[in-house]
């Protein structure tokens, strides 16, 4: 009996010994799920609030346009400009001309109707009027929001507030701060909507997540669902726990394992460096318009002495974790400056693209080793693009200032695989950047039915209204060339174009690329040389 009893005293105490870590994370987790839900809603309320001025003040530009023109109200030539400015306009859907209190004429022509001017409903600071509800004459008819500035008003569909890339749970609405709705995305409980109007705050009620963010010109409103969440985290320790005694001691014999083979392959990894075992393929980077290769992405690659290949994915997180990445690094630079410094000289539009870890861009330590390497080498800076990943945006005021030394030196500097990380707008708004490059699960997407599918046009849209060139990743049919041209993608790379190439068979595929755009340019110019 003592010893059935000293069994089960062992087995309950490896069971509570189990469950304890078990039970501890899960509320943990639950504590940092409740913060992250906070900040991804504080963060689209702040998006949604950039949106709405952008919104606003695109239009409003155009009414100042317009109220400056000499041209003769009405005239042919006064109705074409306002025509332009509507399609040019994204966020017009008509613009209006008033005289003597009436309608007199749109950007879809003179009037006979006997349109009163609206009595607007709110005045922003810049002295424009709003009025809500307005009905177009064209369209369908939705209501929309009269912006007016002088003799001249704009409508704007109230959507164009609230379209901002969010989670599908979350649901958005814009208000004037002194409360009149503008536009919403449904949200569910008009009655918490209504109780933000009237007094904004950030937190959350028995149903639902809410965040707001406000100043002078408009109020932003995000508001989730909590119940997918609740339930979600209340039932994580129990299905958790059945497996805890397995996988507490699976887990301590694996992480010995682990442990082991990292160690071992952190030696390994440290002899290829010191031996320079390493190499580099490049992978070609294409002007969409012309089918120009303009340069590569550098893609560092580990083969065995016994001919195996590490994948990267493996070697250089090892290298990041075990303080090998500065070497590692510093080899990258020497094998690109050793591969391509003939090429470079020879054709100073061409460029060679370096990623740069997270330490590498927090620290800005890269940046005077690249600095210091090119000397001499006749590489001009700007030849040289440095590639950051999301993950190098932990340290954000480390990251800003190293990049902004970056472009100072001459360096083009952009941001990898972007929409795959956690940085997204927020980071997008305040670092120094001239690229966008779009995740190749982005570019996969396109003409498929999957979730991500329409936000590749989203990102598209925003690089351009943050002014950043775009260059999609993973191009491997002539259906994503060709929606990527379409909406003036600048650069592109993947196997529709290319696989990695070696340094010797780039620089033969660039040169071979060169001389097929300068024929057919040719022929352009020389239509009967080319019969």
């Amino acid at each position: 009996m003592k010893r059935a009893r000293t069994i089960a005293a062992i087995v309950l105490g490896a069971l509570i010994g189990a469950a304890l870590p078990v039970i501890t994370v899960a509320y943990f987790s639950w504590l940092r799920q409740q913060e992250v839900e906070q900040n991804n809603l504080e963060s689209a309320a702040e998006r949604t609030l950039l949106r709405a001025h952008r919104a606003y003040e695109g239009g409003l530009q155009t009414l100042r346009t317009l109220n400056q023109t000499p041209l003769s109200p009405c005239s042919p030539e006064h109705l074409q400009l306002m025509r332009n400015l509507a399609v040019s306009t994204r966020t017009a859907e008509q613009v209006g001309y008033f005289e003597r209190g009436r309608l007199r004429c749109t950007s879809w022509g003179l009037t006979d109707s006997d349109i009163p001017e609206p009595i607007p409903d709110h005045t922003t600071a810049d002295g424009a009027a709003l009025t809500f509800g307005v009905r177009p004459q064209a369209g369908d008819g939705s209501p929309m929001l009269a912006v007016q500035l002088g003799k001249h008003d704009l409508l704007i569909d109230p959507g164009r507030f609230v379209d901002v890339i969010a989670d599908p749970n979350v649901r958005l609405a814009v208000a004037t701060p002194d409360g009149r709705l503008v536009a919403q995305q449904a949200l569910p409980d008009q009655e918490l909507l209504s109780r933000l109007l009237r007094k904004p705050a950030t937190g959350h009620t028995a149903h639902n997540w809410y965040a707001t963010a406000q100043d002078h010109e408009w109020l932003a409103i995000a508001v989730s669902p909590r119940t997918g969440f609740i339930d979600s985290v209340g039932r994580l320790p129990w299905a958790l726990l059945p497996l805890a005694v397995v996988g507490a001691l699976l887990g301590a014999l694996g992480a010995l394992w682990l442990s082991r083979r990292r160690q071992s392959l952190r030696n390994e990894l440290a002899t290829a460096v010191r031996r320079r075992e390493l190499s580099m393929q490049y992978q070609p980077i294409i002007e969409l318009d012309t089918g120009v290769c303009v340069g590569a992405e550098s893609l560092v690659r580990w083969c065995r002495a016994d001919g195996t290949q590490v994948k990267p994915d493996l070697f250089i997180p090892v290298a990041e974790q075990t303080g090998l990445i500065d070497a590692l690094t510093d080899h990258v630079i020497d094998l690109v400056i050793n591969d391509m410094r003939d090429l470079l000289v020879r054709d100073r539009s061409a460029h060679i693209a370096i990623n740069l870890s997270a330490g590498d861009v927090g620290s800005g330590r890269a940046l005077k080793v690249l600095s210091a390497k090119l000397q001499g080498t006749g590489i001009h800076p700007q030849q040289i693009w440095l590639e950051a990943t999301e993950r190098g945006f932990i340290d954000i005021e480390g990251a800003r200032s190293s990049l902004a030394a970056a472009r100072r030196a001459g360096h083009c500097v952009a941001i990898d695989d972007f929409g795959v990380g956690y940085s997204s707008l927020q980071y997008l708004q305040t670092l120094p950047l001239d690229a966008l490059k779009i995740d190749k699960s982005f570019i996969e997407a396109i003409g498929t039915h999957s979730a991500t599918s329409p936000v590749t046009s989203h990102i598209i849209d925003m690089a351009k209204t943050l002014g950043l060139f775009t260059v999609a990743e993973g191009v491997e049919t002539s259906a994503q060339l060709a929606y990527l041209q379409a909406r003036q993608v600048e650069f592109g790379q993947g196997w529709l174009f290319s696989r990695p190439l070696s340094s010797s068979e780039f620089i033969t595929y660039h040169e071979k690329r060169l001389k097929q755009y300068g024929k057919a340019k040719e022929n352009m110019q020389n239509p009967n040389s080319a019969m």
